[in-house]
C-alpha cells in the first residue's frame, strides 16, 4: 500500500480509508465479524480509519474501539459531529456546547484518548462557523483532537472557514470529505482546486455511488442491493443509463465496475483517499483487489466522455443541500413583489 500525505498536516494515510458507517445495527450488527474486517484491512495496509458519532447510534465508534485495541497508535482515526444523537435539541449541530460536550463521547465509545482529525459532518448555517472553529481550536489545543476538518462543505464555505481562521488566528480545517465517483464529478469544479489551494487533504465518500457502480444495479432489472430500498437514487433513470455506458467500458478494460470505480476515484491529484465502506469480509477482498489497479488516460477520456467533469448526473439523496435549495422562501419573493412593473 502506498501512502499520501493529508493535505499539509504531514499526516501520511492510505489511499484508501476504511469507513465504518456499515459496522452496527444499520449494517454488519456482529461486533466479531465488523472487527475481523477491521483487522484484515489494517493488515492490508490501511491505516485510516472513518467513523461518526451518528453510525448505528454510537455503535460503530464501539466497535472500532473495540477493533482498535494494540493497534491505536499506527492508525489515524478518523470521527464526525454534527447529527442528531438524542432527542434534545442541544444533542446536534455545530454549536459549542454540543461540540465540547461529544466529544467526551466519542473518545468514551472509541476507547482512546484523542481523535487525529475531528470533522464536522455537515455545514450548519444557523451557527456561526467561529463559534464552531473556536471550539475545534479548543480541543486541538487540549491534545483531544490532532486536526479538523469539514464535510459536504460548500466552496463558498470552505473559503469563509479559511478567512475566519486567519483573522481570528484559529485552527483551520485541514480537511473535507465530500461525495465523489464517476456518477457525482461535481466537486472537480470548485471543492477541489480550493481544497487544493489551501492545501487541504480530501477523503472523498461514496465512490460507488451509493451501489450503483457496483455492477449489482442493472437498467430494467432486480437487484438484490438492499440500499436500492431505502435510496431514491438508485432506482434514477438517468443514473442508470450512464451505468449502462460504464459497464461496456469495464468490461472492455478487463475490470469489474468496482475496480473501475474505485481506481477512477483515487486518480484526481486533488483526491488523498476514498473511503470504501464494506459490510461484508467478501466485500472488503473485492475493494482490496482493486488498490493495484490503475487507469490509463484512454479510459478517463472516455469516462469524461461518458460523465463531462465537474458534472453530477444526479444527486445522491443523503448530500447536502443548503438552506437556500430546501426553503422555498428563500428563493421565492413574496407575491406582491415578483412583478416588474
Amino acid at each position: 500500500m502506498h501512502y499520501r500525505t493529508l493535505g499539509r498536516t504531514g499526516i501520511q494515510v492510505s489511499p484508501y480509508c476504511l469507513g465504518a458507517m456499515m459496522f452496527g445495527a444499520i449494517g454488519n450488527p456482529d461486533h466479531n465479524d465488523s472487527i475481523r474486517i477491521i483487522h484484515k484491512a489494517l493488515d492490508a495496509g490501511i491505516n485510516f480509519i472513518d467513523t461518526a458519532d451518528m453510525y448505528s447510534h454510537g455503535e460503530s465508534e464501539e466497535i472500532v474501539g473495540k477493533a482498535l485495541k494494540g493497534r491505536r497508535e499506527h492508525i489515524v482515526l478518523a470521527t464526525k459531529v454534527f447529527n442528531p444523537m438524542g432527542d434534545d435539541p442541544n444533542q446536534r449541530g455545530n454549536s459549542r456546547r454540543w461540540i465540547i460536550a461529544e466529544i467526551e463521547n466519542s473518545l468514551r465509545r472509541l476507547q482512546t484518548d484523542y481523535i487525529d482529525l475531528y470533522q464536522i459532518h455537515r455545514p450548519d448555517p444557523t451557527i456561526d462557523i467561529e463559534e464552531t472553529l473556536s471550539a475545534l481550536t479548543d480541543l486541538v489545543r487540549s491534545g483531544k483532537v490532532r486536526a479538523i476538518g469539514s464535510s459536504s462543505m460548500p466552496a463558498s464555505d470552505m473559503v469563509e472557514a479559511q478567512w475566519v481562521s486567519e483573522r481570528r488566528g484559529l485552527e483551520r480545517f485541514r480537511t473535507e470529505q465530500p461525495t465523489y465517483s464517476i456518477l457525482n464529478r461535481g466537486i472537480e469544479r470548485e471543492v477541489l482546486p480550493v481544497a487544493e489551494r489551501y492545501g487541504m487533504g480530501t477523503l472523498v465518500y461514496s465512490p460507488l455511488a451509493g451501489g450503483m457502480l457496483t455492477g449489482r444495479i442493472r437498467k430494467g432489472q432486480e437487484t438484490d442491493l438492499r440500499r436500492a430500498r431505502m435510496f431514491k437514487h438508485i432506482t434514477d433513470e438517468t443514473r442508470l443509463d450512464v451505468v449502462e455506458q460504464i459497464i461496456p467500458l469495464a468490461e472492455k478494460a478487463g475490470l469489474s465496475m468496482t475496480h473501475l470505480a474505485m481506481a477512477f476515484a483515487i486518480a484526481h491529484p486533488g483526491v488523498t483517499s476514498a473511503i470504501i465502506g464494506p459490510r461484508t469480509m467478501e466485500q472488503l477482498d473485492d475493494l482490496l483487489a482493486s488498490a493495484d489497479v490503475s487507469l490509463s488516460d484512454e479510459i478517463l477520456d472516455r469516462i469524461d466522455e461518458i460523465v463531462a467533469p465537474g458534472t453530477d448526473i444526479g444527486a445522491l439523496d443523503m448530500a447536502y443541500n443548503p438552506p437556500a435549495i430546501q426553503r422555498a422562501g428563500l428563493r421565492r419573493r413574496p407575491g406582491n413583489e415578483r412583478a416588474a412593473a
